[in-house]
């Protein structure tokens, strides 16, 4: 198995990619730690891993904005299981939407002090264990970083993204002498709880079918269908395993060819 005996932090635990990032790290052979800002998110996703993995999964509700919450999921991991190996960034606010000409400065400031700093505080707070065994970073990045998608507006969250991105190429140069690798992964269009709900509500405002707006996604995509949470929490979990031992400073785009670099 991929992260057999590994012990792997993954943040932003809810009913999507955190939890199918959870699940993935677990069926590979990991223990996990959980963290997210609601409770309930981090008992089902524990209890599903504790249902087919028993003793390998632990959580603390955790809001990376708070550098002592940070902190404590980072003990929580090496009181637990002795190790941290990987830490995969999941958490993020994404539900600002608008460009610059209607922007709301203090929200975007929001946007960057959780997907920004936030992630980099978690970063941080990992890398005491991170440098005992050397590891992995994965962050969960966006297409629309590098490519604004023309169906909604989401500058602020595109742009901390973007400079989580650039503080990748900074961060894997640093840590590299330690062993550790620092990735980023880039989904477009993925089906799953966010883009399921936008679908369910184009097709409502628009009164047409939810196949007929899902139909427009996928024609924008070089393979027949969109990716899947699922799909990008592989590209993590690979990431975050010895197979990506040589990779690192690099950004993997998962969007079944919507955009190619």
């Amino acid at each position: 198995m991929l992260l057999e005996g590994r012990t792997v932090v993954v943040s932003g635990v809810g009913p999507g990619l955190g939890q199918r990032v959870a699940l993935a790290a677990a069926r590979d052979g990991a223990n996990v730690v959980l963290g997210a800002r609601t409770e309930a998110n981090l008992v089902k996703a524990a209890e599903q891993i504790e249902a087919d993995h028993p003793g390998r999964a632990a959580w603390k509700r955790t809001d990376i904005a708070d550098p002592d919450r940070c902190d404590a999921l980072a003990a929580l991991a090496v009181e637990r299981f002795g190790r941290i190996d990987a830490v995969v960034h999941v958490a993020a606010m994404d539900q600002h939407f608008g460009g610059i000409a209607d922007a709301d400065f203090d929200e975007w400031r929001r946007v960057l002090d959780v997907n920004l700093i936030g992630t980099l505080q978690l970063t941080r707070s990992c890398l005491p264990a991170l440098r005992e065994r050397g590891g992995a970073v994965v962050i969960i990045g966006t297409q629309s970083a590098v490519a604004a998608p023309s169906q909604v507006r989401q500058a602020a969250y595109a742009a901390s993204k973007g400079a989580l991105t650039s503080a990748m190429y900074s961060m894997a140069r640093e840590l590299g002498p330690d062993r550790i690798r620092v990735n980023t992964v880039l989904p477009g269009w993925m089906w799953g709880p966010q883009v399921e709900s936008y679908v369910t509500w184009t097709s409502a405002s628009e009164n047409v079918p939810e196949d007929e707006v899902r139909g427009r996604l996928a024609e924008r995509m070089v393979l027949p269908e969109l990716a899947t949470d699922g799909d990008v929490a592989e590209a993590a979990i690979f990431l975050a395993s010895d197979r990506a031992r040589a990779i690192t400073g690099q950004s993997l785009l998962v969007n079944a060819g919507e955009l190619m670099r």
